[in-house]
């Protein structure tokens, strides 16, 4: 070679089209994100034999290996960076090993991106989960399950006797469950905490469902709406009398 093709301007031709096009390039290439943009492009161009043909074994002028890994890594502004970039153009050793530096970095950014997504996708499904578990889990705080199978409800407008078994329901229930008596019929039912008088104090109602030689019947009932003290439980399908069973609200 006739002394040793400079490019500053990447002057390839004789014409110096290609320098032009580099001048304008490295202009472009003015912040971060651009030099993302047009980084393939611009490796494209400097590589169009610059590994072979600036061989430089006395590696005069080269700058540091920390100042290319910088560049590679993008922690170096292109701006800042533009007299490594003439290097690089006429020096082969330089490209070379910003060559490689460009291949970890690109390594190390989908490793990274790789493991942001599946960050993202654990966050989201713990969230998920999170979000499940405090559904389920106030529920299941809040629901209070009474078997009326073996208790014997109280006749008539007898009172309760004091030695007479109480169910317990507690005021921090807002979901009631109640398990019902062999031969109980499906359909609509209305559920109502009743005084010692008899009358309502707090009402609802729900579906008894079949289930073995019983029923079951779910309902909301906001027991915290109630003092404390000693009801009937009342039960009954529409238009038919109260079935009543003691209950004592703690």
């Amino acid at each position: 070679m006739k002394g040793r093709q400079r490019a500053s301007g990447l002057q390839f031709d004789s014409d110096g089209k290609q320098g032009n096009d580099f001048n304008e390039s490295r202009q472009v290439l003015s912040d971060r994100d651009e030099f993302e943009k047009e980084e393939k492009g611009l490796l494209d161009l400097l590589g169009r034999g610059l590994s072979r043909e600036f061989p430089n074994p006395q590696r005069v002028g080269c700058p540091d290996s920390e100042v290319l890994r910088g560049i590679a890594f993008r922690k170096l502004r292109l701006a800042d960076a533009e007299p490594c970039l003439e290097h690089l153009s006429s020096c082969s050793p330089c490209f070379q090993q910003f060559s490689d530096f460009c291949k970890e970095a690109a390594g190390q950014r989908r490793r990274k991106y790789a493991f942001l997504g599946a960050a993202a996708v654990l966050i989201i499904a713990l969230a998920g989960w999170l979000w499940v578990k405090t559904q389920y889990s106030d529920q299941s705080t809040e629901t209070e399950v009474l078997d009326l199978r073996n208790v014997s409800p109280v006749h008539g407008h007898d009172p309760i006797q004091a030695d007479q078994h109480h169910l317990e329901l507690h005021r921090w229930c807002k979901h009631l469950i109640l398990e019902l008596p062999n031969g109980s019929k499906e359909g609509a039912d209305e559920v109502a905490l009743l005084s010692e008088t008899g009358a309502p104090v707090l009402a609802s109602s729900g579906t008894a469902r079949s289930k073995d030689k019983g029923g079951i019947l779910k309902l909301d009932l906001d027991v915290s709406r109630v003092h404390p003290g000693q009801y009937f439980l009342g039960l009954r399908q529409p238009g038919e009398e109260w079935t009543r069973y003691p209950v004592r609200v703690i």
